[in-house]
């Protein structure tokens, strides 16, 4: 009789161990390698054999290539995120928290190209029913979208292969499984078979796909990470529960530009479209508070402004607190050192509190002489000027490093009636004529961060 193989898999990331571990060695989460079937001994290939195969038809690179237009489903904020549009017998990961609001994104996505093409919506989570709830509440009722409630992989493929489907939403992948492997719906070997199948018949019939996955914090269920690699996009769907504000990020695109963004509205009727999200995101900001500066950031080709607020209080503990909220807790130590090492700003001992408002997480590092602003006016209480946005990156020497897209940053900041600007100094190899931006705001270069401490009356 064959003899059952057992391996230990990593249900966050996918890793196989020979033994079960506490730990996973790539991802660093705890308790989350359980144990899988992997088949059976006589099965496992030992090698290929004398058996050759065949050779493969090699075609020159010159050739041309026949252009399939993309289908625009009519939401610019989503459209933007793809690279303009849907391209046929693409594979699209979207992921995020559970509740966030992916169903109901791609709902109304899959509803505007209903009309066009014949789209199908299967759900693993939800009745038919529920899912009709859903788009009377979002007035889609009447859409021409063919719904289903399955989750065998063989069923779905079956249906896939017909030739009478243009776009299909998989909602969501951890609950689809293949009877064929001996293990719960959920775990990675689960989710990478279903999504490898998945994918491969929706590029045979040039189906656009849409996988949904959950990410759980814990790391209990398998999340998107394990399929990132065979998808043509991967999209996270951001945000708080407690902000109506979603983002959606493209971290990876074959048909589009990456780190773009699409921000959303949570309504009543839905996620609606915010095409001026800096507007949205300075609407509930006040005036000459001190703590408070305007980061003119990028997102992917899009210029974004955004509120940092930061709270520096004198700390009753022998060790002070450090809280951040949308930005890097390391980042923000690097800042305060150098505020200390480099600028004699004694503020070490004090608790320091810093938040991105809007529910918008920043990852580039341009945002560091906003923070650092934001932090000289909290602990002077002296407030930048209302109409100012900063900029620019900072070494760990004290200097102000120029930035990336200035330009770009200047004229939205001037858009929205901004006439003052903290900016790096500009490298000598650019251009020192004034930009048309420029024009229409009054820029203060800093070539260190030094420079910045008397507009808070700070004495070096």
């Amino acid at each position: 009789m064959a003899k059952s193989l057992a391996q230990y898999v990593c249900q966050s990331c996918g890793s196989v161990y020979n033994k079960w571990a506490g730990k996973c060695d790539g991802c660093g989460e705890w308790n989350s390698i359980t144990q899988e079937s992997s088949g059976f001994a006589d099965v496992v290939p030992k090698g290929l054999g004398r058996k050759k195969g065949r050779v493969i038809d090699f075609v020159p690179l010159s050739g041309v290539s026949a252009a399939v237009p993309r289908r625009i489903t009519g939401i610019k904020e989503f459209d933007r995120v793809t690279g303009g549009g849907l391209v046929a017998g693409s594979a699209i990961l979207i992921g995020g928290d559970p509740g966030i609001g992916k169903s109901t994104l791609l709902l109304q996505a899959v509803c505007n190209l209903a009309d066009a093409a014949r789209c199908c919506y299967v759900s693993g989570e939800e009745a038919v029913d529920q899912v009709r709830m859903r788009a009377a509440r979002l007035g889609l009722a009447d859409k021409p979208v063919r719904l289903a409630s399955a989750t065998n992989i063989r069923d779905i493929v079956s249906s896939m292969e017909g030739g009478e489907i243009d776009l299909i939403v998989i909602d969501s992948i951890q609950t689809m499984y293949i009877d064929s492997i001996d293990s719960a719906p959920g775990t990675v070997s689960q989710v990478r078979a279903a999504s490898q199948e998945l994918i491969r018949s929706a590029k045979k019939n040039n189906i656009i796909l849409f996988l949904v996955g959950h990410v759980t914090k814990e790391g209990q269920i398998a999340g998107p990470r394990v399929v990132e690699h065979m998808v043509d996009t991967v999209l996270h769907f951001e945000g708080d529960r407690g902000h109506p504000f979603r983002i959606l990020r493209a971290v990876k695109n074959r048909f589009g530009p990456t780190d773009e963004i699409g921000v959303f509205e949570m309504a009543e009727t839905g996620l609606v479209e915010v095409e001026n999200p800096s507007a949205l995101f300075l609407s509930q900001r006040q005036d000459d508070i001190s703590g408070s500066a305007v980061f003119a950031g990028m997102e992917g080709t899009r210029p974004v402004l955004v509120e940092i607020q930061a709270l520096v209080a004198p700390s009753p503990l022998g060790t002070p607190r450090r809280a951040v909220i949308g930005w890097d807790s390391a980042r923000l130590a690097m800042i305060l050192a150098v505020l200390e090492a480099r600028c004699g700003v004694e503020i070490g001992m004090n608790d320091v509190y810093l938040n991105v408002a809007g529910g918008l997480r920043i990852t580039e590092p341009a945002a560091d002489l906003a923070v650092a602003a934001a932090l000289l006016s909290s602990m002077t209480d002296i407030p930048l000027p209302a109409d100012t946005v900063v900029f620019g990156e900072i070494g760990l020497s004290g200097e102000i490093r120029h930035v990336g897209q200035a330009e770009h940053r200047l004229k939205e900041a001037a858009k929205l009636g901004f006439s003052q600007g903290f900016i790096p100094r500009p490298l000598k190899s650019k251009k020192t004529g004034q930009s048309k931006a420029a024009q229409d705001i009054k820029v203060v270069e800093l070539d260190r961060l030094a420079a910045l401490l008397p507009f808070f009356a700070i004495d070096q």
